[in-house]
């Protein structure tokens, strides 16, 4: 048994055995359905956050445990440990190839953003490295990278559905508009809370309709991406505790990062969430083209 657990298919079969164990067991009532329900949310969530936290649990313990003396940078060793979770995701089957696809392309964005945004002082990476470029560790794409990950296996774990999805090339539109204001807004007016309007007037009749168990359950698309990028400020603080970045009012001591920087991950969660939209609109349109006679 454990020898078949060790590839994708079997890992998830076994997962769902033991899934469908435990609902008969525990679920008696309405009451205990819901308890139930909200145990397999968290679980499928965690399941679903697999790089990220892998990579959360690397700055820890890296900003803990890291000799100074080590022949490999830090940043290096996070480098090469995001690399090599990336390919054992790949490897296994837990990631398909349309979905490295867009992480990869999620990662590019981040790191052209992560570049140009060190050299406007926004922030710093106060360990040296190797692999950089541009003054930039290449661990911090896959910081980046984690956040495609995550809505990517999000959608196909909970088998994502929608009400009223906004058409594609509007999303586009929006997504191109965030990115390219990331940059612009230093030199010229920032229309961040413009953004923010068009998001909610396009985003603000969407339902997303997710299954925790067996039933699907409804949430406002809004919710959902505020809550998601109330996580990533999380994992971000996570992140600058433990000096893998920090931002130039940290330099004298650590504290919290800004509630503004919830505003800028909302609207990084909607490059990544189009980007992962477009692979599922394609992949639905060839599946479409099978059942057709």
């Amino acid at each position: 048994m454990w020898g078949h657990m060790w590839d994708a298919k079997g890992l998830r079969d076994e997962l769902h055995r033991r899934h469908d164990a435990l609902r008969t067991r525990w679920v008696r009532g309405p009451w205990s359905l819901g308890a139930y329900e909200f145990l397999s949310f968290g679980i499928k969530q965690a399941w679903s956050c697999l790089f990220g936290g892998a990579m959360v649990f690397l700055l820890l313990a890296t900003y803990l445990f890291y000799p100074e003396s080590a022949p490999l940078y830090r940043a290096d060793f996070l480098f090469l440990c995001a690399l090599a979770i990336q390919i054992g995701m790949l490897i296994t089957g837990l990631e398909s190839w349309e979905e490295a696809k867009v992480i990869f392309a999620f990662h590019v964005v981040g790191t052209v953003m992560e570049i140009f945004k060190t050299h406007m002082g926004s922030w710093i990476y106060p360990d040296p490295a190797f692999f950089r470029i541009e003054g930039v560790p290449l661990f911090s794409g896959f910081m980046y990278a984690c956040v495609g990950s995550y809505i990517a296996r999000c959608w196909r774990i909970f088998d994502f559905r929608f009400d009223r999805f906004p058409p594609l090339w509007v999303q586009a539109v929006l997504a191109i508009a965030v990115y390219v204001n990331f940059f612009t807004h230093h030199f010229t007016v920032d229309i961040r809370l413009g953004l923010y309007a068009f998001s909610v007037l396009l985003y603000g009749p969407c339902v997303i309709w997710f299954r925790p168990d067996e039933k699907h359950r409804p949430m406002p698309m809004v919710v959902g991406l505020l809550l998601v990028a109330l996580f990533i400020w999380f994992a971000e603080n996570i992140g600058t505790l433990a000096r893998a970045w920090t931002y130039p009012a940290q330099e004298q001591g650590w504290h919290m990062v800004s509630l503004q920087k919830l505003g800028a991950w909302y609207l990084l969660m909607i490059i990544s969430f189009v980007l992962v939209a477009f692979v599922h609109r394609k992949n639905d349109m060839e599946t479409k083209k099978l059942r057709e006679p």
